[in-house]
């Protein structure tokens, strides 16, 4: 497969049978192939995608003094700002071209994890930023719950399955800037090869070339979407709680050609979590003779850990 798949969410949610597994069997063959799709049918509205870019890209243009003030210390960067080059790959020394927000739960009916989860960080400046922020997280959150109730079906699991483990989860969105390359980068890319963290990721704004999959073929393909789509792609969590049945794809963001150095670059990826008890073991459907069990047993909140210090995040 050399090119990402393209699914439309309205045929999972018609009353149409035949549409609804029509719908599981493209986005499941998709995850187990390349693991990696272009979503239609989701519920984010042009204005409201058209709104948050509007409001981080006033953001990101602040001066640097401005925004170093929501950069929090002691959180390993889990809300509101970190700075340029904070974040690097796993295994990697250098870090990213890219500035980045964070906006996180904003949890309902749950005391325990309203004091595990940092609260939001409200940038004063901008009444807005916060108001559609939390929205878009909202619209991302319901489209991330219907795609992982098709891929349940799709694992020959409950349809819900998923749907306590996400419910006040630990899911990021983060508006990311990847600024005008102004001399050339010393072995450093807008965003070097890695795989995500989480269950899976909703990506805004894959529209231009930049965005690259690694195939089956270790061949980089260009992943870009139509501006209707959002880019999904497989985390680690669910390559893990699938024994790698449904694949975490190796992706980068890698430099423009020279001649567009002097352009920044924004993409506003979501990444869905589960709540921190969620089990990882594999699951028994997805190991037999042919496919043993690949991965230790780990509780998501114990993995995110781990991989929060491999990325320079937090500290040992």
């Amino acid at each position: 497969m050399s090119s990402i798949p393209s699914v439309n969410l309205q045929e999972f949610l018609s009353n149409d049978n035949k549409q609804k597994q029509k719908f599981i069997k493209e986005i499941g063959s998709a995850f187990e192939n390349i693991g990696f799709v272009a979503l239609s049918g989701h519920f984010l509205s042009e204005k409201l995608v058209a709104d948050l870019y509007k409001e981080i890209k006033v953001f990101f243009n602040q001066p640097q003094e401005l925004k170093d003030k929501y950069e929090i210390e002691g959180i390993g960067g889990q809300r509101g700002y970190t700075s340029f080059g904070k974040e690097h790959a796993k295994g990697k020394k250098e870090g990213d071209l890219k500035e980045f927000w964070h906006f996180g739960q904003y949890v309902e009916n749950d005391k325990k994890l309203e004091l595990e989860y940092p609260n939001n960080v409200m940038v004063e400046e901008q009444p807005n930023f916060n108001v559609i922020g939390k929205e878009t997280y909202k619209m991302l959150e319901k489209t991330a719950k219907y795609v992982l109730r098709a891929l349940a079906l799709h694992l020959n699991l409950e349809e819900t399955y998923f749907d306590a483990y996400i419910k006040n989860g630990n899911s990021i969105l983060r508006p990311i800037h990847y600024p005008p390359i102004t001399s050339e980068p010393k072995n450093a890319v807008r965003a070097a090869a890695h795989g995500d963290i989480n269950l899976i990721t909703l990506l805004m704004g894959a529209h231009g070339k930049g965005l690259q999959v690694k195939n089956h073929n270790d061949e980089w393909v260009d992943a870009i979407a139509r501006p209707d789509q959002l880019m999904i792609n497989v985390g680690d969590m669910l390559s893990r709680l699938t024994n790698n049945k449904l694949k975490s794809t190796i992706h980068q963001v890698v430099n423009p050609p020279k001649e567009l150095w002097g352009t920044s670059r924004y993409s506003i990826p979501f990444f869905m979590h589960p709540i921190s008890e969620m089990s990882l073991n594999c699951l028994d459907n997805c190991i037999d003779k042919e496919n043993p069990k690949q991965f230790e047993d780990i509780t998501a909140g114990e993995f995110l850990h781990e991989r929060l210090i491999e990325l320079g995040l937090i500290k040992e």
